[in-house]
């Protein structure tokens, strides 16, 4: 089995092709990873020929149509593109073995099928003339991705009216596919196809054997079958796929409506059964919905809320969601589904479902966090925010209503619709939200946001699921607030450490040079904190918080001696 990575994608291939029952194998089939940089600019390149029966260089034409177009196409300039590279490249070889089949003696009428798939990007360019095959496997669905150049009559099938060499010039038909991952695709000649059919191929591909083992089933099912020809397989599974560009994604989502009004519980939108409203907020309506495309699997679905901000915002901020999902694969980061580009008619975003509570949810609840539980959660947000910060992506909205905690232990930074990508427009400077009391002075002076107003975020966070209360005061929308000290966490809990409460002072500083550097800091010094062991409290905590239950078992136990002794 060959693998080859390629930029983010990654592609396992076989290939197998044997004489059958003809006196010599005249098929040639090829795949070429290229350099490095060739698979980035150009892609993977795999080719089937067969040589044209009868003719005396059918086998020569054969071969060497995938190998010179391989050395055309990667001559080309990348810049001119897939299509017109190839055509360039198959136009010349096309040329030069249409004129040797007329001066040649041993390689009269030379000719030969051709179909190349070029995989490039998200991307399967096919290229294709003659009765060579092309097939996609997509799931349980196959479908052939070329037509053969054949006579249409009963009696005439095996005439190409199309093919390299046969006349002076030549015409490939072209198109591209958009791939996905665990796709499964197939180069095939004739003696495949021809005694097998679609459907037999189709249950040859999607037993799920390597690629290898796979073609060389196909190869020997076509004999078993009777294939009197030679015969030719090379199978590609897709692995996995680099991340969609910026353009791409751009281009798809702000061709999606926004739906007006927004839908309702009990409605369906592309297969999206919506079950009831998690959130209902001044930007957008998250639902559970059940996938019924998928199972009926649990899944998140976020529409924008619409006359809240121009179109342009919200189309830019799914985009952003679409665009870090791609590019930050991390246990700390919310994951966004793809949605196939088929499927979806209106402008919304899929997240999965994650069991559990949200940080702000969690405040809202007695016992308080201890010292252990909350400075592990901390440190976990501060794994998710340096995961973004290592991309060059900075958040700009992490607050507790952002931060999913699951029922094992896991945790999940949501919410990346107002994030500030590198190297992309941010959004206009009236539309670019924030929580007021999460975001850093130099925010709310009108600066975009950088990695040290995240830290500022983040402090404001543990802060509150320390203390449920912010340590400047809570910020109201659209009001200039004064920046004085902080209060010391101390004042609320005076349980914890001071060592927290220093970490804290650091990580909220007004003035930007004081601050913690990063997210990685911040969580390496509470590290080091949490393991100095258990801190001296400057006070014991209530009993409520150590033990409610014994809390109300003696307020219970008061109250009943109290009836008792009135009774007397």
């Amino acid at each position: 089995m060959n693998e080859v990575r390629s930029k983010g994608i990654q592609i396992r291939f076989g290939i197998a092709s044997e004489q059958g029952r003809r006196p010599r194998n005249e098929d040639y089939a090829g795949l070429y990873e290229g350099t490095a940089l060739q698979r980035i600019r150009q892609g993977i390149v795999a080719a089937v020929a067969d040589g044209v029966g009868g003719a005396k260089g059918g086998r020569v034409a054969a071969e060497l149509a995938v190998r010179t177009f391989i050395d055309g196409y990667y001559a080309q300039p990348a810049t001119v593109g897939v299509h017109h590279a190839a055509a360039a490249s198959i136009d010349a070889f096309n040329r030069w073995i249409h004129q040797l089949g007329r001066t040649d003696a041993m390689l009269e009428n030379a000719s030969c099928t051709f179909t190349s798939l070029i995989l490039l990007g998200r991307k399967a360019h096919v290229l294709h003339v003659g009765d060579s095959r092309a097939y996609r496997l997509s799931g349980d669905d196959l479908v052939r991705l070329t037509e053969d150049h054949t006579l249409k009559h009963p009696d005439l099938r095996h005439v190409l009216f199309r093919a390299i060499g046969i006349e002076p010039s030549v015409r490939l038909d072209y198109s591209a596919e958009t791939l996905k991952p665990h796709d499964r695709l197939l180069l095939c000649s004739d003696g495949v196809h021809g005694t097998l059919g679609d459907r037999r191929i189709r249950d040859l591909l999607i037993r799920g054997l390597a690629p290898e083992e796979a073609a060389r089933e196909i190869v020997a099912s076509a004999f078993q079958a009777g294939s009197t020809d030679n015969i030719t397989a090379l199978v590609i599974d897709v692995i996995s796929l680099p991340p969609a560009e910026h353009a791409d994604l751009e281009s798809a989502i702000a061709a999606l409506p926004i739906r007006d009004p927004v839908p309702r519980t009990g409605d369906t939108v592309d297969g999206f059964r919506l079950d009831s409203v998690l959130s209902d907020g001044r930007y957008s309506r998250l639902f559970k919905a059940a996938d019924t495309a998928n199972g009926d699997r649990w899944v998140v679905v976020k529409f924008p809320q619409p006359m809240v901000a121009t179109d342009a915002t919200h189309h830019s901020a799914f985009l952003r969601e679409a665009w870090v999902s791609a590019r930050i694969h991390s246990p700390w980061i919310g994951e966004v589904i793809e949605v196939p580009a088929e499927r979806q008619t209106c402008l919304y975003s899929t997240m999965p479902f994650y069991e559990g509570e949200t940080l702000e949810k969690r405040l809202g609840r007695k016992p308080r966090l201890n010292l252990r539980d909350g400075v592990e959660i901390a440190i976990k947000l501060c794994k998710a925010v340096a995961a973004l910060h290592r991309a060059g992506i900075i958040h700009r909205d992490i607050k507790p209503d952002n931060v999913i905690l699951e029922p094992r232990g896991g945790l999940r930074l949501i919410d990346l619709g107002v994030v500030r990508l590198p190297r992309i427009e941010d959004f206009p400077a009236a539309d670019i939200p924030g929580t007021p009391s999460y975001m850093a002075p130099e925010l709310l002076a009108g600066q975009a946001g950088d990695e040290l107003s995240d830290v500022y975020a983040l402090g404001i966070t543990v802060y509150r699921a320390f203390s449920n209360h912010y340590p400047y005061g809570e910020v109201e929308p659209f009001s200039r607030p004064r920046f004085g000290k902080p209060a010391p966490l101390s004042r609320y809990r005076p349980d914890l450490p001071g060592w927290l409460d220093a970490v804290l002072d650091r990580a909220v500083a007004v003035d930007r040079r004081d601050r913690v550097a990063d997210a990685i800091e911040f969580a390496s010094e509470l590290e080091s904190g949490l393991a100095r062991g258990s801190p001296v409290s400057l006070r014991k905590p209530p009993l409520y918080d150590r033990n409610p239950v014994r809390f109300w078992q003696t307020v219970s136990l008061v109250l009943a001696l109290t009836l008792l002794f009135s009774a007397l």
